[in-house]
């Protein structure tokens, strides 16, 4: 009877360093926030488009938490730039306003439902990949099943009982290390006990 050979798991890609430590993503976001504020309010003329920079902070929020933290940091933007408005007394018209708001609340959004759409297809492809493993080795513990019952029933028919016993427990020990070592690894605990309990009301080979 062949032994089975598990297939080598494939590492994960690693996340982005925002991903890993999202709260670290959200003092660099408030951060830049701060920092870019104190640069609109006190550096420049009205007329440098500072602002501008706060796609930084946008982009860094949404591609960590998602869309509804992407539109809120998009939305933080658009307020902070209110603030820049009324402290420096910039008057701008309805296409100015627009062509200042309306990039930062989209880039949130777009970001986000990025994010988002990236987390669940790679919670999709880990899904599939568990799945196709788990299907890779339910055909390799048939195989080792049907060879060893197939070797039995030989021998059996050969009149060779005490062989075709023996093949017979060790197929089914074989089967129940197999089974129990997927269960293990699928973090199900083990089993104690044999299949079918067989082992046990099995008499001595003679």
């Amino acid at each position: 009877m062949t032994d089975v050979a598990w297939p080598l798991r494939r590492s994960a890609p690693r996340n982005p360093w925002f991903r890993q430590h999202p709260s670290v993503a959200l003092v660099v976001a408030v951060g830049l926030y701060g920092a870019v504020l104190l640069l609109t309010l006190f550096a420049g003329t009205p007329g440098d488009d500072y602002f501008l920079l706060y796609v930084f902070p946008v982009a860094l929020i949404a591609m960590t938490f998602g869309l509804r933290a992407g539109a809120l940091a998009g939305m933080s933007a658009v307020a902070f730039v209110v603030v820049w408005v009324v402290v420096r007394d910039i008057s701008f018209s309805t296409a100015g306003w627009a062509a200042r708001v309306a990039p930062l609340l989209v880039l949130g959004l777009l970001l986000g439902m990025a994010a988002d759409r990236l987390r669940w297809a790679e919670a999709e492809r880990l899904r599939l990949e568990a799945a196709a493993l788990l299907h890779r080795e339910a055909i390799e513990i048939n195989d080792s099943l049907v060879q060893g019952m197939a070797a039995a029933r030989w021998s059996l028919q050969a009149g060779e009982v005490g062989v075709g016993v023996r093949i017979l427990d060790g197929t089914i020990d074989s089967a129940q290390e197999l089974v129990s070592d997927l269960i293990r690894r699928a973090g199900m605990g083990r089993r104690s006990e044999p299949l079918d309990g067989s082992a046990a009301r099995r008499p001595p080979v003679p």
